[in-house]
């Protein structure tokens, strides 16, 4: 029998600073996505509230919780466990001194995996977040879920091949991106979404293995310009193609089903893995244990 795995993209608005809102509404679109069959299901980037990055408020720092007791965390876990699906959180990490854009897998039993922490941080207008994240320190990540094995980077992680490409490395069968992205506030005419779109695709075809991208829509007031996030989530089958995708303004969850044992006898077929050695990529594809 064909080992099969569901996967979901919740494309939806958070603007309101209310926690508990946000994450009361993530779990009625991961029980959407459920009940539609879906066993994976991403949510995007630091759901919890809006997108604070566009500007540098210290008070945002108040928002972040060490990942173990992180509200999100916290709430989720038993969502994930009664309805046996696996989620991969997003949310604003303390430990200690430090603070990072992580995300928490949840497996399908409500047990968190462990914790990965953003690689790369951007840093320039509307999109501040060298003001409040360290680059990780965990290593790319690959997840053991009861699904499968998945990779999941964040947001501007997935402009980076060597992101993806660590993580097929690793064994990834499924690769997923978390993200938030919309307008450019230094720049009216700079429409970013087919590109973001296309990156992905791009990975989906070099490594052949489905992408998903979920992404926030709205328009956000933290500062007096505000910011509007374009969506355009989708799901991309291991040719690029997007088998499933939303607009800018479409609300709720995507799901589509693939078949992980034809993915892997046809990424072997190709052979882009044949001559390119884990070892040559050293600690860029080695993960490292997070206490």
């Amino acid at each position: 029998m064909a080992r099969t795995v569901s996967v979901a993209a919740i494309q939806t608005s958070y603007g309101s600073e209310d926690i508990q809102a946000n994450i009361d509404k993530t779990i009625g679109f991961v029980r959407e996505a459920a009940g539609r069959g879906a066993q994976v299901i991403l949510p995007s980037e630091l759901f919890q509230g809006p997108y604070f990055c566009v500007s540098q408020e210290e008070h945002w720092f108040g928002t972040a919780y060490p990942w173990r007791e992180h509200p999100a965390v916290v709430q989720l876990a038993p969502v994930a466990a009664e309805l046996g699906v696996a989620i991969p959180v997003s949310i604003f990490e303390r430990e200690g001194p430090h603070y990072y854009n992580s995300l928490v897998m949840l497996d399908a039993d409500g047990e968190p995996l462990g914790v990965y922490r953003k690689s790369h941080i951007p840093d320039g207008p509307g999109y501040q977040e060298k003001y409040y994240f360290r680059p990780g320190d965990t290593g790319f990540k690959v997840w053991s879920t009861r699904f499968g094995r998945i990779g999941v980077g964040i947001c501007w992680d997935q402009w980076y091949p060597e992101t993806a490409r660590a993580m097929m490395l690793q064994g990834a069968e499924i690769l997923m991106y978390p993200t938030a992205i919309g307008t450019e506030p230094h720049d009216d005419t700079l429409d970013t979404a087919e590109p973001w779109r296309r990156a992905m695709q791009g990975h989906a075809v070099s490594n052949v293995v489905p992408v998903v991208g979920a992404n926030r829509i709205g328009h956000e007031q933290v500062t007096a310009a505000g910011q509007t996030f374009y969506g355009h989530s989708f799901i991309a089958d291991h040719r690029g193609d997007l088998v499933e995708s939303f607009g800018r303004e479409d609300e709720g969850a995507l799901v589509h089903t693939f078949d992980l044992d034809f993915l892997d006898r046809h990424r072997a077929a190709w052979g882009f893995f044949r001559d390119r050695r884990t070892d040559l990529y050293g600690a860029l594809a080695a993960p490292r244990p997070v206490a």
